[in-house]
């Protein structure tokens, strides 16, 4: 699934009018996205083909940006810790997969400016915060950068979850780090909508299974309802109440970047594309992500959440526009 909210202007469609200087508007891209299993994408596994070509879509649709944060699925700390200083190497950080899975290189820079900056961002939200010089980039940052961005030219920053897995804790981590939407870059988190390993059928992955898809109809009711954010954010802290939340996530460390993103948005999902259903709905911008959405198949990366993010003045603009 795509989830794609009002909030940033496509590439295509940059807003011409001139600006009131007293309107500040948001320069921030910030997406959900499924990084596939293990390393698979990057070994051209021809049951991520579809997701390959999507992430590598994804550039296409967006603003060139100046800097790159990850919030990965696979990396825990007691609080929020900022990494990307330094010479980085990559944590290889599955087991079982061919050796070329433990060659993979992607020697994207960090930035140890950025990351002194959302360290200062974090502590001025009142956010204990750390900074970790001697970290690898897992696989949940590098897989779907390596698609989207395989030039390795832009820095890239880590922010970790935090062990207590509080949803409440990673929305207001997400609120936290809004004075980031004032630059231009791109805030990427990286997980999953589906991760019960156990229920998952590699056999046949589009095979039908009800009970993921009543979350999955939960999840795009809330990510898209115009009721605000406020009540989206309580539906996100309340998420174990979703009909069959444990049995998509027994342990939700893979849909908290998606709580971190939910922070960040100002607005509501704007449009939703479902892999397995071939299903898409949009209430105002249209992107023609379909071709690479359909017959994907795979439950474990059925969602993807692009919030797009730009202040509503700038929608107003564009609606007027078309």
């Amino acid at each position: 699934m795509l989830f794609l909210s009002t909030i940033s202007t496509p590439k295509n469609e940059i807003s011409t009018h001139e600006e009131d200087p007293g309107v500040s508007v948001s320069k921030a891209q910030i997406l959900f996205v499924p990084h596939g299993g293990g390393p698979l994408p990057l070994l051209a596994d021809p049951a991520h083909q579809k997701l390959i070509s999507f992430l590598k879509e994804i550039p296409s649709k967006l603003p060139q940006p100046d800097l790159i944060l990850v919030i990965s699925a696979h990396w825990e700390e007691s609080n929020p810790v900022v990494f990307g200083t330094g010479e980085i190497p990559l944590l290889y950080d599955y087991y079982g997969f061919p050796e070329e899975a433990y060659q993979i290189q992607y020697p994207v820079p960090g930035s140890e400016e950025k990351a002194l900056d959302m360290v200062s961002v974090l502590e001025g939200a009142g956010i204990s915060r750390a900074l970790n010089q001697n970290r690898g980039y897992d696989h949940g940052v590098y897989v779907p950068l390596a698609l989207m961005y395989p030039e390795a030219n832009i820095p890239v920053i880590q922010i970790s979850l935090m062990k207590s897995l509080d949803p409440r804790q990673h929305l207001d981590l997400g609120a936290a780090l809004s004075p980031l939407l004032e630059e231009n870059i791109l805030i990427l988190g990286s997980g999953f909508s589906f991760h019960n390993m156990r229920a998952f059928d590699w056999q046949n992955p589009q095979s039908s299974d009800p009970l993921n898809d009543s979350f999955q109809d939960w999840l795009i009711s809330v990510c898209t309802a115009s009721s605000g954010k406020q009540d989206r954010d309580e539906q996100l802290v309340n998420w174990e109440s979703a009909p069959n939340s444990r049995y998509c996530h027994p342990r939700e460390e893979h849909l908290l970047p998606l709580h971190v993103c939910a922070g960040l948005a100002e607005d509501n999902a704007d449009k939703v594309f479902d892999f397995k259903r071939r299903f898409a709905r949009s209430r105002r911008l249209s992107m023609n992500f379909n071709a690479h959405m359909e017959n994907l198949g795979l439950k474990m990366v059925q969602l993807v959440l692009v919030i797009l993010n730009f202040l509503k003045i700038v929608i107003t603009d564009l609606i007027k526009l078309h």
